[in-house]
């Protein structure tokens, strides 16, 4: 097996050297075509035959054949055919190449190798020459003949020019060379005064074509000896003929005659080296308004004048002229220069177009009309209009009314009596003045058209259509403005349509593309002027010039209001279609709206609270749209009512807050009006007279009691009995057990726990002799509401066996260092050992300003 794969890539080899030898594939295969030239476009059958037993190495294996125009592979059918050859054959539906190659190919053992080619060429049949013309040189009597090729057909044709004399057969004359469309018939094939006729032929393989026949007389197309040299070099050059063969004419004079006709005369002469031909003549005019010239045929050259009727009065002319031979169909002579000629005048005719309104000018009793009218036609005119005249009756023989206006223009404002109805109007010229127009005011109260509408009918005009009222009008008047008005424009432009069956009209004064007029159309009646509909068109429109400025109107956290200015009209360019917002934010989320073309202002609602966004405004017509420039807004974090409820949340804080900065300064106020003062002895004025400390020194009694000061005999400070009650506050004195304070008292100080004391005073004898106890006061040791906690206090007891009453005034009122609350019924019990303070309490500044007397007679003092 290795071996076997090894010997075929050169058993290949050498297969491919024997089919490529010389004379290797000679008479093995064979193309053929239908026809190798085709009509471009047209269908192409093409068969390729193999005989195998002619092809070396190809007697054993079985053949493929396949097919390639020029380097694109074709598929084709194949089978056996006679003799056992093999036969493919190839149908290119469309042939579209003006040339290409078609070659068959043979594989085998998968090498490919080219056995037969055919080529193939495509194009049209020739087209037809035209445009023949010839001339003869006077020089050489050579003929010399141009022509316009047809279209290209994409095939070799052959060109020629071919004549025949009268009663001959036809001769090719010449053949053109280098590619050039004319060529020269040499004079021995000519026939001089007498006709031939010539033509030019085109022949390719699909076709001949031939060029109309030109009959001429080579004598009649000759040339004179100033341009025969020129034609010496036309074979081999590529300049065209020249053009002239006659010297044209000159016109000698052009007179109006007889007077007051449209006709005129003209005389002209001809070149003396024409004087001996009979020439034909054409006679052109026109004046500066015609587009084209009109022309006279049919003049005789030998006549040397001519007359011609139909012209204007008062018209500038130019007249040209130009000849050749009457016997011939050559080349015409050049037109003469041209020659100017004014018309006389006459005096305008016809009528005028006329158009008016009217109103009252107040309390004068006067009318003022404005009239308007269209200057007359140049056939109206007969000349140059140099004014024109109004007045209020008509010209009479011999007499000529007032005049109210005389001016050049085609409008005239004027004031006319009051119940004024007619006023006529005439033009005039230096020749004189047409008959006057009649012109009737008549009221505006008409029926109106049933509808109006105008369309473009051209970037300069616009057509107006209508339709007819129920009652048909006379005429009809149509009148357009540009909107806005600019000065030097036709600021109300008119056109009347005497027709009144008519129902549209084309308008082209004064219209601009880009330009919005408004159109207004009266029908016109016998006695009365329908009222006017009105529409406004444009003759071409185009994308606004520039589009809205933007501006922002109010804005929240989800909505934002803009308002834009409306175009001018005059940068409109056309009817607005509509307007759309467009929005985006830093992310790119784009979004828009369309807005009515009426509106201008327009809310973008769901916005993202604190966002950033930019909009623009695109403004849109029937013709394109324009955007405008770029408004950037950034929403609200909050809305108003949510900033309005901040502000008051915000406002009553600070009201709390300044309250509260009121309360600490008013401190004292603020605690009086919630926690009543109580007195503190304490914190008392009378607290401050009193030293902190007393000496230590024993107590004076003086010997002579004050008056007005009781004389205290015992003080007994005693902590309350827990759970006990206080006394009640009886007028009878109780009797109290003789073991409940040691007798005799002994003076004692006591520190008590927080909470209430007595302090009494120890039984003595009045000065009744009565041994009822005294209640000097009650003093309450637990703190007041809203005071810190003191420390626990001293509290003093004394006891003297003075017999000393209290009081010294028996009287039942106070003094003035007595307490009223203190006049009860001594307590029951107090607890307690005796003893007696060093220092007075600094809490009971009352006690520490009395005075106490016996002091002598203290028996002892013990602190605790």
């Amino acid at each position: 097996m290795a071996r076997h794969g090894a010997r075929t890539p050169f058993l290949l080899q050498l297969s491919l050297l024997l089919l490529l030898r010389p004379g290797g594939t000679l008479g093995c295969a064979s193309v053929a075509v239908a026809s190798p030239i085709v009509a471009l476009g047209s269908a192409v059958r093409a068969s390729c035959t193999v005989r195998s037993e002619l092809c070396r190495g190809l007697e054993q294996g079985k053949v493929r054949i396949t097919w390639m125009l020029d380097n694109e592979p074709m598929a084709g059918s194949q089978h056996r055919g006679a003799g056992g050859s093999e036969v493919s054959n190839l149908t290119l539906p469309q042939f579209n190449r003006t040339q290409a190659r078609l070659w068959c190919w043979v594989e085998w053992n998968g090498t490919k190798q080219r056995v037969g080619m055919a080529e193939i060429r495509a194009g049209y049949p020739p087209a037809k020459p035209f445009n023949l013309s010839c001339v003869l040189n006077l020089s050489d009597y050579g003929l010399t003949c141009q022509w316009e090729p047809g279209a290209d057909s994409h095939l070799p044709t052959s060109v020629t020019l071919k004549f025949a004399r009268s009663r001959a057969l036809a001769e090719t004359g010449c053949t053109p060379q280098g590619g050039y469309n004319r060529c020269t018939v040499p004079r021995r094939l000519l026939q001089l005064y007498r006709q031939m006729e010539l033509w030019v032929s085109a022949t390719n393989a699909l076709g001949t074509a031939e060029s109309e026949h030109l009959c001429i007389d080579p004598m009649d197309v000759a040339l004179c000896a100033a341009v025969a040299p020129a034609l010496r070099h036309l074979s081999s050059s590529p300049l065209d003929l020249p053009p002239a063969e006659l010297d044209p004419p000159a016109l000698q004079s052009i007179q109006s005659v007889p007077f007051q006709s449209d006709c005129v005369t003209v005389a002209w002469e001809v070149a003396r080296s024409h004087a001996h031909m009979e020439l034909l003549c054409e006679l052109r005019y026109r004046a500066p308004e015609d587009a084209a010239w009109a022309l006279v045929t049919g003049i005789p050259g030998q006549a040397r004048t001519a007359q011609h009727c139909g012209f204007l009065f008062g018209t500038p002319y130019c007249f040209q002229m130009r000849c050749r031979r009457s016997s011939a169909q050559g080349y015409w002579s050049d037109w003469s220069p041209g020659r100017n000629y004014t018309t006389h005048e006459k005096a305008p005719t016809g009528t005028l177009d006329v158009w008016w309104s009217t109103r009252p000018a107040g309390a004068g009793g006067q009318l003022e009309v404005q009239l308007r009218w269209k200057a007359p036609g140049r056939r109206e005119a007969n000349g140059q209009v140099l004014g024109y005249r109004v007045t209020l009756s008509p010209r009479r023989r011999g007499r000529d009314p007032p005049t109210v206006c005389n001016t050049t223009r085609t409008q005239c404002n004027f004031s006319a009596p009051a119940g004024t109805t007619r006023v006529y109007l005439s033009a005039y010229n230096a020749a004189g003045e047409s008959a006057a127009t009649e012109v009737v005011l008549l009221e505006r109260k008409g029926q109106p058209l049933a509808g109006l509408h105008a369309v473009p009918g051209g970037e300069r005009s616009l057509w107006v259509r209508w339709e007819s009222p129920p009652a048909p009008p006379a005429a009809y008047v149509l009148e357009w403005q540009r909107v806005p008005v600019e000065p030097g424009a036709c600021s109300t432009c008119w056109k009347m349509e005497r027709d009144g069956a008519t129902t549209a009209a084309l308008i082209h004064d004064g219209i601009e593309p880009f330009q919005r007029y408004n159109i207004s159309v009266y029908p016109l009646y016998s006695d009365a002027i329908g009222v006017p509909v009105h529409t406004t068109a444009y003759s071409k429109q185009k994308a606004p010039s520039f589009a809205p400025k933007l501006h922002l109107k109010s804005i929240s956290k989800s909505d934002a209001e803009l308002c834009w200015e409306l175009l001018p009209v005059e940068m409109q360019n056309g009817f607005i279609t509509g307007y759309t917002i467009f929005w985006a934010n830093s992310t790119a989320e784009v979004s828009s709206a369309a807005v009515g073309p009426s509106l201008s202002s327009f809310v973008i609602q769901e916005l993202k609270p604190s966002t950033l966004y930019k909009v623009h405004i695109m403004a849109s017509t029937a013709a394109g749209s324009t955007n405008g420039t770029s408004l950037t807004l950034v929403t609200m974090a909050l809305d108003d009512v949510e900033i309005q409820f901040l502000f008051l949340t915000l406002g009553l804080v600070f009201v709390l807050l300044i309250l509260l900065l009121i309360c600490f300064q008013k401190n004292g106020r603020v605690k009086q009006q919630f926690w009543p003062s109580v007195p503190d002895p304490a914190n008392s004025s009378l607290g401050k007279w009193v030293p902190a400390e007393l000496p230590q020194e024993p107590l004076q009694v003086p010997g002579v009691r004050e008056p007005s000061l009781a004389t205290i005999s015992t003080v007994t400070v005693l902590e309350r009995a827990a759970g006990k009650q206080p006394p009640s506050r009886s007028k009878e004195p109780t009797a109290e057990p003789t073991g409940t304070f040691p007798m005799p008292p002994q003076p004692y100080v006591r520190q008590e726990r927080p909470g209430t004391a007595w302090a009494a005073v120890e039984p003595q004898r009045g000065r009744g002799g009565s041994g009822e106890p005294v209640q000097y006061a009650r003093v309450v040791g637990a703190g007041y509401k809203g005071q810190q906690h003191v420390p626990p206090r001293l509290y003093l007891r004394c006891g003297s066996s003075s017999s000393q009453p209290l009081l010294s005034d028996p009287s039942p009122s106070p003094q003035p260092y007595e307490n009223l609350w203190f006049h009860g019924a001594a307590p029951q019990g107090c607890p307690g050992d005796g003893g007696c303070a060093e220092e007075l309490p600094a809490t009971f500044p009352l006690l520490q300003g009395l005075r106490i007397g016996g002091a002598e007679e203290l028996q002892d003092c013990r602190v605790f």
